[in-house]
């Protein structure tokens, strides 16, 4: 057992510097935004996927998703090939391995 606790500091730390950028958010909307964000960008990371290539793909592909979707609503079938631990995301979206 390690005697530090390092990683899980480390691992904590851009949210805790981020709370000063969340100050100005002041409603529960802003809220549920950022913590969806937070959640995809933390997600991606673990599963080794570049965060930027990433959200870039997803803002791309969502849009169409909605436009083919019936009275608003994406098929679920849809939106798996989306997520981050999908086999069918674009090679750019992965970190190479080092």
């Amino acid at each position: 057992v390690p005697i530090d606790n390092s990683a899980s500091e480390r691992s904590i730390r851009p949210f805790t510097i981020g709370r000063k950028n969340f100050v100005m958010i002041n409603t529960v909307k802003g809220a549920k935004a950022s913590a969806i964000i937070y959640s995809i960008v933390q997600t991606a990371k673990l599963n080794n996927l570049s965060t930027y290539y990433y959200l870039d793909y997803l803002l791309t592909e969502l849009p169409k998703l909605c436009a083919k979707a019936k009275k608003g609503n994406i098929d679920t079938a849809s939106l798996d090939q989306l997520l981050p631990w999908s086999e069918t995301l674009p090679e750019n979206c992965r970190k190479p391995r080092r």
